[in-house]
């Protein structure tokens, strides 16, 4: 006998309501965005059941899928506008980038394993985002040759803030990503300026090592 399909529906307006609103989250258009995008797609099938779970979970290639209030607290940090041009760094199976996707204009989200980056192109397809588009490179080093961006959403723990992805901000933009060690971060919020940059420290957070040039080696 198999167990009966859990009710997503009622399990993603609850983890908003929970989750989400309850804890401080404001932005109506990401709630409702976020009620509505089904995050247990973008995870392995043995793990759906926890999808709306207030915790990060495994996806390929030994990378994790934020867990959504972290998702919801970056997205709203940046401040998004329906003419956003976004670049996300990390696309891993794709949940950022759907959610970004519906919030904004145009995103483009670089993703260094091949297979991951295949996996999220299919996923976003299946629920007609199609305005993302995924590319596979050195997420630290950005993509200059599309900049500049409104926004950067980097979804990975850093030592330091990329200064090539500071360079591909618009003057007003923000960027949003988190800094520390390989065990704990705080997210930094960065915002340019005409004279320079604005650094402002936010929650501690824990995310996968942020791997390229910019980042950590291995």
């Amino acid at each position: 006998m198999t167990q009966s399909q859990p009710d997503f529906e009622h399990l993603r307006l609850e983890m908003v309501e929970t989750q989400l609103r309850e804890r401080g989250i404001t932005n109506e258009r990401l709630l409702d965005i976020m009620e509505h995008i089904p995050r247990h797609i973008f995870v392995s099938e043995k793990y759906q059941v926890d999808a709306y779970e207030d915790k990060p979970l495994p996806i390929p290639c030994g990378q994790t899928i934020s867990q959504p209030y972290m998702v919801a607290v970056m997205t709203e940090l940046l401040e998004l506008h329906t003419e956003s041009k976004v670049l996300e760094i990390g696309t891993g199976s794709g949940y950022q980038a759907a959610i970004l996707g519906r919030l904004v204009k145009s995103v483009i989200s670089i993703e260094r394993h091949e297979a991951l980056a295949a996996l999220a192109r299919k996923l976003l397809q299946s629920i007609s985002v199609d305005n993302v588009i995924v590319q596979v490179g050195d997420g630290t080093l950005g993509t200059p040759e599309q900049a500049l961006f409104d926004s950067i959403i980097v979804t990975a723990g850093g030592p330091d803030v990329p200064k090539s992805l500071m360079n591909q901000l618009v003057i007003g933009g923000r960027m949003v990503c988190p800094v520390g060690n390989r065990k704990s971060q705080k997210l930094i919020v960065v915002i340019r300026h005409a004279d320079g940059y604005k650094k402002i420290k936010n929650t501690k957070c824990r995310f996968v090592p942020l791997i390229g040039l910019e980042g950590w080696s291995t």
